[in-house]
């Protein structure tokens, strides 16, 4: 299986020049690119073939007075910058046929300067390397010092260098591994994601909500007074635009670490796991879109995914529709919908008194198949192994993917 592993780079400001130069070559060529394929369109033509793209944008251009500086950095950079136009445009087409499952991606648009998120990436052909130093090297921009925060597990297939809206480099880091193994538990959970609480667990365990965002609410608005009082186009606009943007990014990393280390601590101590399919993007259409955002419910389930893959546990999701909370896991008796407010609610049918979160995350765990009964069978069919056909890419800012 694929892992992406990420590490914090810390490139002088000559080196900072150098990548920006790359940013930059490699934002006209995907530019170029798609207005090449949109004059084919509107014309009527066929559209170019990857490798007439890559003659005339890279190879004939270089050689022009306006495209001259395109030689100034590494060949490769410029060809996969092509090949991430040609990947962008068949998605569009697969997603037009209806192939793909989930949201539709529009055509591909033109990229920006101002775009908060850079990058560009070294495949092996670009001969870079990490020094004995420890510092990666990279070709026409140097070795820049690096953050390892852990030892790589193999050989890294390609290296995507990356610019966040903080202005904070990262390396990041395709790994070819095989899939790990924990040691067997006999234990199973059922977890009940919420905003009261985080998490409940179905042996009555109760994870408080860090609220990352709203404790950070009163810092992030004086940031966002001061940016909004900046001229635009000065420098003390794009300075305050800066702490806005850090501001965000020390919000999204702590939630970020909080969701790594719990899901890391569910996936080591339990064998089977059970979540409930929510529908966040229904959900962010509400009054609690905030908090519902704050949470990051999606975040935590993809890490759930991906972890149980790697390391041979088994996560069932159940459909968002089953009356987790409406039903008594005791007798099993369906005692109607209740109002968000009702935390403790008796059964009208064997009289047990339930705390709402907690009695959900049983049935989640029972509608799941991974509860036993009293004779020691399974209450449902077991579960498939969650299949993840590659880790977590673009989320950038983080510590690495793979924790």
């Amino acid at each position: 299986m694929q892992l992406r592993y990420a590490f914090r780079l810390y490139p002088s400001a000559v080196q900072q020049t150098a990548l920006a130069r790359a940013f930059g070559c490699a934002r006209a060529v995907f530019n170029d690119a798609v207005r090449a394929r949109e004059d084919a369109r509107q014309a009527g033509r066929p559209f170019p073939t990857a490798g007439e793209l890559s003659r005339k944008l890279i190879t004939e251009a270089k050689r022009t007075a306006q495209r001259a500086w395109l030689g100034e950095i590494s060949a490769v950079v410029l060809q996969q910058s092509l090949r991430d136009a040609e990947t962008a445009y068949r998605n569009f087409f697969a997603s037009l046929k209806g192939t793909p499952k989930g949201p539709k991606p529009g055509p591909p648009r033109l990229k920006s300067r101002k775009d908060h998120r850079q990058s560009i990436r070294f495949t092996a052909n670009a001969r870079w390397k990490i020094t004995v130093a420890g510092r990666l090297d990279l070709p026409k921009i140097g070795a820049v010092k690096v953050k390892w925060s852990r030892t790589l597990p193999a050989t890294p297939t390609s290296v995507t260098v990356v610019r966040d809206a903080a202005g904070r480099f990262f390396a990041s880091f395709v790994i070819d591994t095989d899939p790990a193994r924990m040691p067997a538990t006999d234990q199973t959970v059922g977890i009940d994601l919420g905003l009261t609480h985080f998490a409940v667990l179905s042996d009555g365990t109760k994870i408080d909500s860090p609220r990352f965002l709203r404790r950070a609410e009163k810092k992030l608005k004086k940031a966002q007074w001061e940016l909004s009082r900046k001229q635009k186009g000065s420098k003390n606009r794009a300075k305050a635009r800066l702490k806005v943007a850090r501001a965000h990014a020390k919000v999204a990393d702590a939630r970020r670490e909080f969701h790594h280390r719990l899901s890391t601590k569910l996936i080591s101590e339990n064998q089977g796991i059970a979540v409930e399919d929510l529908s966040v993007a229904g959900l962010a259409r509400t009054r609690l879109a905030k908090s519902v955002h704050d949470a990051g419910w999606a975040s935590f389930v993809n890490m759930l995914e991906y972890k149980a893959a790697r390391y041979g546990r088994t996560l069932v999701k159940i459909g968002r529709f089953e009356p987790t909370s409406q039903t008594c896991s005791t007798c099993g008796a369906k005692d109607g919908p209740k109002p968000l407010n009702v935390r403790e609610w008796t059964c009208s049918a064997c009289g047990t008194v339930h705390d709402r979160d907690h009695n959900a995350a049983l049935n989640i765990e029972t509608a799941a198949g991974l509860a036993v009964s009293a004779c020691g069978a399974p209450v449902r069919p077991g579960p498939v192994l969650a299949q993840r056909e590659e880790t977590g890419s673009h989320g950038f800012p983080t510590g690495n993917h793979a924790a």
